[in-house]
């Protein structure tokens, strides 16, 4: 229902939406690059594979990829309600997978990123610039 009802108001709210969304990764970019390459856990522990799977949960990005698919891929073109259930199980095995396949690079590679620090935060903040401006390119 919430997908439906922000499908009608898209175009509404797109470009107050674009704003926020530029702002807020210019925001994090500056965050992560300012960052300390010191990397402090909580105990002395890092991180497990099973905190990163449960973060995902918490996750925004994971609500944002269910409405976005909902509200471009499939409202436009299924309009029954038993289509909409199979695709709202189809979507959150496939963002539950993504989640997993995220946690487990995590963990993976959490020694690298910490020897790394400065130079993974610095291609990260540029990254994210790049997304923040991208969000205003129609193309």
């Amino acid at each position: 229902a919430f997908s439906a009802t922000l499908y009608s108001y898209l175009p509404r709210v797109k470009t107050g939406m674009q704003i926020l969304g530029a702002a807020y990764m210019l925001y994090l970019a500056w965050k992560v690059w300012k960052s300390s390459a010191d990397l402090h856990t909580d105990g002395g522990k890092e991180a497990s594979f099973i905190s990163g799977m449960i973060l995902q949960f918490a996750n925004p990005k994971i609500y944002i990829y269910a409405i976005t698919a909902m509200s471009l891929y499939i409202l436009p073109v299924c309009h029954s309600l038993q289509g909409l259930t199979g695709f709202t199980i189809l979507l959150s095995l496939i963002g539950a997978s993504g989640s997993f396949v995220w946690a487990l690079f995590g963990a993976a590679f959490c020694k690298f990123f910490s020897k790394h620090t400065r130079l993974v935060n610095t291609v990260m903040a540029i990254l994210l610039v790049y997304c923040a401006a991208s969000l205003f390119h129609n193309g």
